[in-house]
């Protein structure tokens, strides 16, 4: 979902394909008139289809950054819960009761990792994940909206949302097919060309071919990780892709399944320097700061950080545009995903590639209830900061030599791309819920 996310979500080639083919659909339903955020929302964009995504992360990444947001922030995420435990990508008016054809797993999946990463908010957890159980498909899989065929990417969140609540994946079933069932139906075997082995589709069809958005998901999930990304294991070797004999079309146990997903990413990193592509249908392929991103995140998990120190190091090169200038300013969901890759890679997020991203952030929404020890000391002659010692300014000038001329242009070229599909996807979603014909699902 993204909007860095929708982003995620949200920027899939499976959801680019799917938003593509429902183009023709969506003209013929008019877009609703902007809304205008509230004020305890973090970012100044239509909060329509990402306003719990984009606040989810907001709130989960200052919460491992220390920061204590404002009271009014948590409580206009947990008033965005349905009363059956579902979280909507945005409800304007939270005393009506919810549609339950527009809960969507992928918001109540980071919405529960959010609540979990801030504490003191179990009943709401809990409700949480009863619906991801309720909702979950008779395949083991989810989908982004209850009642379509599940995808790799909310798969992947919502057993992410799981772990982080301290419920076994594998102990979530539905008629005999387990969370993780589901999620190996969409990661690629020995069946698939070297290359893509590893990887996970976005939904299975004859000629899929891994998504990267959808692999760093999926991977996190698999490699049993959660938002915030914390690990203490690591090794220096590089992943090991799956063992395949000649002529076998053997599928990826679980056992193997985060490791031959982490060698696929990296082999993906490291033949477009450093970063994935995002494939835009009618453009060319542009760096996928959003997938790069999971990619990094799933990768420290797994127990690779050094195979995500170059991606890190250029996810904080090229990073700015993506998080601060977007169309409406500061995109709150890029700046908090980057926030949680500069936590997950041990980099200084108070001066990543010349950005303060916890002041980027910060500063897109309500001020913040208390700041981290260090910066409180820092703030005290400067009240409205976070500046951290040794900390960097939110400048674009600094970012890792690249030009900053090249960098707007990246995140325009991503920017549109990315926002157009979460657009294209979450009308699309709306128009189902409506009884208007809609394609197959797909992530922000």
């Amino acid at each position: 979902m993204l909007t860095a996310a929708r982003l995620g979500a949200s920027a899939l080639a499976g959801l680019l394909l799917a938003a593509g083919a429902a183009a023709p659909a969506l003209a013929d339903t008019p877009a609703p008139s902007p809304v205008t955020p509230p004020a305890a929302l973090y970012g100044k964009g239509d909060p329509t289809y990402d306003g719990v995504w984009r606040q989810s992360l907001a709130l989960t990444a200052l919460a491992a950054a220390k920061v204590v947001p404002a009271d009014s922030a948590v409580s206009w995420l947990t008033g965005q819960q349905c009363a059956d435990g579902g979280w909507p990508s945005f409800r304007a008016d939270t005393s009506a009761a919810c549609d339950a054809k527009t809960e969507d797993s992928n918001a109540t999946a980071v919405a529960v990792q959010a609540l979990v990463a801030l504490g003191g908010h179990q009943d709401a957890v809990t409700k949480g994940v009863g619906w991801l159980k309720a909702n979950q498909n008779a395949d083991g899989t989810w989908a982004y909206n209850p009642g379509s065929p599940g995808d790799a990417d909310s798969t992947g969140l919502a057993i992410s949302a799981l772990t982080a609540a301290h419920t076994d994946p594998a102990q979530v079933a539905k008629a005999g097919r387990t969370a993780w069932d589901g999620l190996a139906a969409f990661q690629l075997g020995c069946a698939a060309p070297a290359a893509e082995r590893g990887g996970f589709v976005y939904q299975p069809a004859a000629d899929a071919k891994a998504n990267g958005l959808a692999s760093g998901q999926a991977s996190l999930a698999t490699a049993g990780g959660a938002l915030p990304v914390t690990t203490t294991d690591r090794t220096d070797a590089a992943p090991a892709a799956q063992a395949c004999a000649d002529g076998a079309a053997t599928a990826v146990p679980h056992a193997q399944s985060a490791e031959a997903a982490s060698a696929y990413l990296v082999g993906q990193l490291n033949a477009n320097g450093q970063h994935l592509m995002l494939a835009t249908p009618g453009a060319e392929p542009a760096p996928d700061l959003n997938a790069t991103s999971w990619a990094v995140l799933s990768l420290v998990k797994a127990g690779h950080p050094h195979q995500a120190a170059g991606a890190a190091d250029w996810l904080a090169g090229n990073g700015y545009s993506w998080a601060a200038k977007g169309k409406n300013g500061t995109d709150p969901a890029a700046a908090a995903t980057l926030l949680l890759v500069a936590r997950a890679a041990k980099l200084d997020p108070y001066n990543f590639g010349g950005t303060n991203l916890v002041q980027l952030l910060a500063d897109s929404g309500p001020k913040p209830a208390a700041l981290p020890s260090a910066a409180a000391s820092a703030a005290s002659a400067n009240p409205d900061g976070t500046e951290a010692p040794g900390s960097g300014i939110t400048d674009g000038e600094d970012n890792g030599g690249f030009s900053p001329i090249w960098l707007v242009g990246t995140g325009l070229v991503v920017g549109i791309g990315g926002g157009l599909m979460i657009s294209l996807n979450r009308r699309r979603q709306a128009a189902a819920a409506a009884g208007t014909p809609a394609k197959d699902d797909g992530q922000q």
